[in-house]
């Protein structure tokens, strides 16, 4: 039975809501649980393999290797805080949920998102002063930096999210209790509201923009300084090797950023898009950036690379790459770029 109350206005108001998931392919629903499964499957290993061995590898418990290990934590909470109720509503069809627990799962959505984006940009400073300020790398960045920092987006992220969710469950939902996505996103559930939702879809876009335009521009900035001390010290092939590096974080950046934006603009704005075209966009930002993460910054770092290996019993890397993705580092956590016309060589390996 539909659960109902009666808002403020006299009117009924659901309480309990159906995730339609993608609506246009019900009947296609069991054959969607295959992809979506082997996704996250992909998403659990990838991220616990990473987050397993920076954890008993004490080499690896520098700043660097425990922001990457951050960014798969975030990752995995990322996926299970969608994917598990995602894949019993494609078996199911269908995916009952109660107004609180829709409100939590939209809590957590949006704080991951934009933990993600904060775990980027302390990258993004890691790599600024690893290269650019090499000789104080240690003094600055400290595993007590590094709690700080992560304290601290934390709480951003707590207080940007809050005020939305608490603004949407003021709302009454007496249009319809179904929703037609496959998880309990903002304006998805915003737009079952039967009064104004101006306020809301306002919050929303500020909130998004501020957050893509103030991390982004922190991070190009990172990047820029990077790239000009490159210029400086790098011979033309490093010089390669570092826009090459850099592009890549760039390009992670753009795909995560774009996808969410343009998400959100489609959604608020009435393009003639279709719902299920809209929802696999949102599963792009939302479910592809936590499962390419950990390949990016963790397989492609030879030093985590060679543990894995190791742990499947391989003792010898065949073709292994003769640059590290991070400039290498002593056992307490220093750069091997002291000197300055070394920078050169740890420019190979920006980015990450």
């Amino acid at each position: 039975m539909t659960g109902e109350r009666r808002s403020p206005e006299g009117n009924l108001s659901y309480t309990d809501f159906i995730l339609l998931g993608f609506p246009g392919l019900q009947e296609f629903h069991s054959l969607l649980f295959i992809p979506f499964f082997c996704l996250y499957l992909v998403n659990v290993v990838a991220n616990c393999t990473v987050i397993y061995i920076i954890w008993v590898e004490e080499s690896l418990h520098s700043p660097m290797y425990l922001m990457i290990s951050l960014l798969s934590a975030v990752g995995l909470c990322s996926t299970n805080a969608i994917m598990p109720q995602m894949l019993l509503g494609f078996l199911f069809h269908s995916s009952r949920v109660s107004l609180p627990g829709c409100l939590a799962q939209m809590f957590f959505i949006y704080l991951i998102i934009i933990m993600d984006s904060s775990v980027l940009l302390m990258m993004a400073l890691d790599r600024y002063v690893a290269i650019c300020k090499p000789l104080h790398y240690v003094n600055i960045m400290s595993k007590g930096l590094l709690v700080t920092l992560t304290l601290a987006a934390l709480i951003r992220g707590i207080s940007v999210v809050c005020p939305m969710v608490i603004l949407a469950s003021r709302l009454p939902f007496c249009q319809s209790n179904i929703i037609q996505h496959f998880a309990c996103e903002h304006m998805a559930l915003v737009s079952l509201a039967c009064r104004s939702t101006s306020h809301n879809s306002i919050l929303g876009m500020v909130v998004g923009a501020v957050i893509i335009i103030f991390d982004t521009v922190c991070i190009l900035a990172s990047y820029t300084s990077i790239v000009h001390t490159a210029l400086q010290i790098a011979s033309g092939s490093l010089r390669h090797k570092a826009f090459h590096t850099c592009s890549t974080q760039l390009l992670v950046m753009f795909f995560m950023y774009s996808s969410s934006l343009f998400s959100s603009i489609v959604y608020r704005s009435g393009q003639a898009i279709s719902q299920d075209m809209h929802n696999l966009l949102s599963a792009i930002y939302l479910l592809l950036p936590s499962t390419i993460n950990p390949i990016i910054y963790g397989v492609r770092t030879k030093e985590i690379k060679q543990r894995v290996l190791r742990s499947f019993g391989r003792r010898q890397i065949v073709g292994a790459e003769p640059h590290e993705a991070f400039p290498a580092q002593d056992d307490k956590g220093l750069p091997s770029i002291a000197k300055k016309e070394d920078i050169g060589t740890a420019a190979e390996g920006i980015g990450g």
